[in-house]
């Protein structure tokens, strides 16, 4: 397996334990939203990791704390891209 699909499952991951702790409620409603525009599972998950993404990126590289605001108001303007 190369390192992005190992990375991608471990965000799939992250977003799929989101979903199931309802932690934050936006995760899955973000989900049912995408869902309900016709983006498939994968495509609904890809887009939910960018914002995962983002996170992950400012606190590993920069050493700072999650920050739930930002990742909510991220989720909220999917399909369009968080960047």
């Amino acid at each position: 397996m190369e390192s992005n699909e190992i990375v991608r499952e471990q965000i799939f991951e992250i977003i799929k334990n989101q979903i199931k702790d309802n932690n934050p409620p936006e995760t899955k409603l973000t989900y049912n939203r995408l869902i309900g525009l016709g983006y498939n599972d994968f495509e609904t998950k890809q887009l939910i990791g960018q914002c995962v993404s983002i996170e992950l990126y400012n606190v590993l590289k920069h050493k700072k704390a999650f920050d739930e605001n930002r990742f909510v108001k991220n989720l909220k303007k999917l399909p369009e891209e968080p960047f």
